[in-house]
């Protein structure tokens, strides 16, 4: 028994039925297709996450007031 109960003679059957039906050179062009469309997602993804870790990063250095604190900004107002 092999993988899922397909013996290997199954499947060598099968690889055998496709390279015949779609010959190698459109195998491979479509193995290089889904391949780049592969890394292109990748890349997609990685790009949101850099994106959302620099919007987390941009947020996090804005100036957090809490209430009843004077900030620098005010304090100069004042000496004005």
């Amino acid at each position: 028994m092999g993988i899922g109960g397909i013996s290997i003679w199954q499947l060598l059957i099968v690889l055998v039925i496709v390279l015949l039906l779609f010959g190698t050179k459109r195998l491979k062009n479509i193995g290089s297709d889904l391949g780049n469309a592969v890394k292109g997602f990748k890349g997609a993804m990685s790009d949101s996450e850099k994106e959302a870790d620099q919007e987390r990063l941009d947020s996090s250095k804005e100036e957090k007031v809490i209430d009843g604190e004077v900030t620098h900004k005010e304090k100069d107002k004042e000496h004005t």
